[in-house]
């Protein structure tokens, strides 16, 4: 084969190579771009549905949190009903105490006697205590008082030992009977006319309450004479109140003389009320005085 001929064959093979390194490439190219064109339609069409997936997702978060929003509401709306059926609660259990209390405290302890009420002879305080002897003018002479409001009397009696006064209690219940006795011997030694200015008659007096005290000093005994310008009764005015004690008869009452050494206990509520009012008790309507009876033994 001459030298021409095989420049011939040579570049034949060449061109062939050429021509099919040229049809590869151009396989591989569109091959390439399908694969790359199919994989990006892929990933747009992944994108979207991601993207769709997203706004359904955030549209139920929005739901969710809008539920969650009502829930809070609707607990909030639940505890404040849970809340006001507790006070109601309470309140009607206050409401239940209050009746009880009142159902077991005599409502004639407040009512204005000294002619005003009855008590008949078979009214006797329910328990009544024997006053300390150490506190009585006549220590061989017990005296009794309504057991409830004993601490009450022997807390002033204390606060005005304290104090320097020497305040004594003379007399304190009486029964219906001892209250005859004692009147008819007033009548007997005064008559009946100044008897009736300065003693009740028996179911009228506040002694058979037990809730009356009759104070005095040393000095002063059972006449009571110039009592109302002694330290004592000066020291009663100006605390008495503070244990529940009110002064039942003062000066230009409608009932009896001046009584300075007659005291009445009324409960520390109203007892505060009429010495800030400067009043005694029979200045007060019943229905206001019975509304202090539920706080009588506080």
């Amino acid at each position: 084969m001459n030298k021409a001929l095989k420049h011939s064959v040579t570049r034949r093979v060449i061109y062939s190579t050429l021509a099919s390194l040229l049809i590869a490439g151009l396989f591989y190219g569109g091959y390439s771009y399908y694969f790359l064109k199919s994989a990006y339609e892929t990933s747009e069409a992944s994108n979207a549905s991601f993207q769709y997936g997203l706004g359904e997702l955030s549209d139920k978060l929005r739901a969710s949190e809008a539920l969650n929003n009502d829930l809070k509401t609707l607990l909030q709306a639940r505890q404040q009903e849970k809340e006001a059926i507790g006070q109601q609660v309470q309140s009607l259990s206050s409401t239940v105490s209050i009746l009880d209390k009142l159902s077991k405290t005599d409502k004639q302890l407040l009512e204005k006697y000294s002619s005003v009420y009855f008590l008949n002879e078979n009214y006797v305080p329910p328990t009544l205590s024997s006053i300390d002897a150490s506190f009585l003018n006549r220590q061989d002479k017990p005296v009794q008082i309504l057991a409830g409001i004993a601490q009450h009397l022997a807390d002033l009696l204390n606060s005005a030992k304290t104090a320097g006064i020497q305040l004594q209690v003379l007399s304190g219940y009486r029964s219906f009977g001892t209250q005859q006795s004692l009147k008819a011997s007033y009548k007997t030694v005064y008559g009946s006319g100044t008897a009736n200015s300065f003693s009740a008659d028996q179911g009228y007096s506040e002694h058979q309450l037990g809730t009356a005290v009759d104070f005095t000093t040393p000095l002063i005994g059972d006449t009571f004479s110039g009592f109302s310008k002694s330290s004592a009764y000066a020291w009663l005015t100006a605390n008495a109140y503070l244990y529940g004690f009110n002064l039942s008869y003062p000066k230009n009452n409608t009932h009896f003389v001046f009584e300075p050494w007659h005291w009445r206990y009324v409960g520390v509520e109203l007892a505060k009320k009429l010495h800030d009012e400067n009043k005694s008790l029979y200045e007060l309507d019943q229905r206001e005085i019975d509304t202090y009876l539920v706080k009588f033994f506080d």
